[in-house]
């Protein structure tokens, strides 16, 4: 992942990363700003190692990972329903902003050849996907939202990766043509699409039979890299491969028995959350590094450089997102609904705001920069490296800094329509009792092949068990108690919970005097915190 000296180092930069996410956690502040913040200081305190981004283990180690959990936890459905503004974003507006920052770059700085400013455009032309996750996260989006800025993070690396090959390939003497960028990504989007389908239903199968929890997350975990691997072999995308094999497993997650599904869950959040703390860490402490290789630039000129870049990159995305939203009203409201558009009584103009602020940049961006070649294929250093890596860091740290920082404020301030609680309450209570329905006249039929072989308290049990969950979603719609301000389901959960954690206690009690030995007392905690879940999840 980095230049470290040592392994002390990359373990004090985990370390040190995820105890600042975790204390932005209990702060509740954006853990993304707050590392971003103290990497930027830190790069300057005395005795932090420099920690340089290695785009060798950053694009093929990190970038899979993050990709994979994010499209895990994202809705097919709710992309296909979405696919004409993710296309727009991920390949339209990164193609757009390529050529934009490309033009300015070259216009602005004196003696900045055209195909290198093209580098910079593509460098850092793509919104990062997990700046774009945890931030939507945190300000509570409109659902539509999250899902445009989830579905456009997932494919625009991609698209942004293949334009910097172009550009890059222009610059060091390669030579360009149309024909051969068009071809090239094609070659790079279809070629990982391809491989992405090819791969999803074998491991969906391996994934369904492999019976051990155990095996199934080691698996679950090589997934990413494997499908990343096969695609780039391919000269493909490794990008597109892995976003469609997670669509794919995320989408058919219910065909793993439910303790694997727990496990698997608990296991991905663990690394996104590690992956993401040091992620966010490394692009503030890249300061130092970039600083002492910028030679003899003079400041004033660089701020000045720095500024209009980043302000060329945030308004190109305006000028992109505005059109794209404004177009479609001519279309019908059944049509608009259709192609993800606001609905018609939610002025497009808040939505089209919030998702131009959303762009933010990250450390793809500074990836992508760093594996920008010292020298063009004649041997002469490439022209500017050191000022690309300068301004696609003021870019990211900018964008991070101003959007991150004032999102929330600028959601607050807009009024962005929140979901309908009580309508959302409605659908699941209704496809609760659905569910419930069924599950009668499923055990109806168990019981008439059981006859009266089947005890009726056991019978009794199990009916009660079914209604308990199709009335607890119910139950949210009901008064709350006068004195505990609870529903009566907040109160069983709250109740339940009580009760298990005294049986745990109790248990651990046991364990302390002597009557049982550890192996007994994790089975009987295990079993109990699988009813607990139960109990949270209004399954109990």
């Amino acid at each position: 992942m980095t230049h470290a000296s040592s392994s002390a180092d990359l373990l004090l930069l985990v370390a040190g990363s995820t105890a600042v996410a975790g204390l932005a956690r209990r702060l509740g502040t954006s853990a993304p700003l707050l590392l971003v913040a103290v990497g930027l200081l830190a790069s300057y305190l005395p005795g932090v190692p420099a920690y340089a981004l290695d785009p060798g283990l950053v694009l093929p180690l990190v970038l899979p990972p993050l990709l994979y959990t994010a499209a895990l936890d994202s809705s097919f459905l709710g992309l296909r329903a979405h696919m004409r503004p993710v296309a727009l974003l991920s390949v339209g507006y990164v193609l757009f902003s390529t050529v934009l920052v490309g033009l300015a770059a070259h216009l602005l700085v004196p003696g900045l050849p055209m195909p290198a400013a093209f580098v910079l455009g593509a460098v850092v032309a793509p919104p990062d996907a997990v700046a774009a996750t945890a931030v939507a996260r945190r300000v509570g989006l409109p659902r539509v939202i999250t899902t445009i800025l989830q579905g456009e993070s997932l494919v625009n690396d991609a698209t942004a990766i293949t334009a910097y090959r172009v550009a890059l390939a222009a610059a060091v003497g390669e030579g360009f043509s149309w024909g051969t960028a068009v071809g090239d990504f094609l070659v790079a989007a279809l070629g990982g699409a391809a491989v992405g389908l090819a791969l999803m239903v074998p491991l969906q199968w391996v994934r369904v039979r492999l019976a051990d929890p155990l095996l199934l997350n080691t698996f679950s975990l090589l997934v990413p890299f494997a499908a990343y691997a096969a695609a780039e072999a391919f000269h493909a995308s490794g990008v597109i491969a892995v976003v469609v094999v997670g669509l794919y497993l995320g989408h058919r997650a219910h065909a793993v028995d439910f303790a694997t599904r727990l496990q698997e869950e608990a296991v991905w959040r663990m690394v996104s959350f590690v992956l993401e703390s040091t992620v966010f860490a490394l692009i503030g402490l890249q300061l130092r590094l970039i600083l002492a290789e910028l030679g003899g630039y003079d400041p004033g000129q660089l701020a000045i450089w720095a500024s209009a870049i980043l302000g060329v990159v945030i308004a190109g995305r305006f000028l992109w997102t505005w059109p794209v939203t404004y177009l479609p009203p001519l279309l019908t409201r059944r049509r608009r609904r259709r192609r993800g558009l606001p609905p018609a009584h939610v002025k497009p103009w808040t939505f089209s705001f919030v998702m131009a602020w959303a762009g933010m940049r990250g450390v793809v961006s500074l990836a992508v920069a760093f594996s920008v070649p010292a020298t063009d294929d004649a041997g002469h250093p490439f022209p500017a490296r050191e000022l690309i890596l300068f301004l696609t860091f003021a870019v990211v740290i900018g964008t991070l800094l101003i959007q991150g920082l004032t999102l929330p404020a600028l959601v607050r301030v807009l009024r962005l329509p929140q979901p309908d609680q009580q309508r959302l309450i409605l659908v699941e209570a209704q496809a609760q009792s659905d569910a419930s329905q069924a599950a009668h006249r499923r055990l109806d039929a168990l019981l008439q092949q059981t006859r009266n072989r089947l005890p009726a308290a056991l019978e009794t049990r199990l009916r009660r068990v079914l209604d308990r969950r199709q009335n607890a979603v119910w139950e949210q719609l009901g008064a709350v108690h006068e004195e505990t301000g609870e529903s009566a389901d907040a109160t069983y959960r709250r109740l339940s919970r009580e009760t298990i954690d005294a049986e745990r206690r109790a248990f651990v009690d046991l364990r302390d005097q002597g009557r049982i030995d550890d192996e007994l007392l994790r089975r009987l905690v295990r079993r109990l915190d699988f009813e607990e879940a139960m109990v949270d999840r209004g399954e109990e």
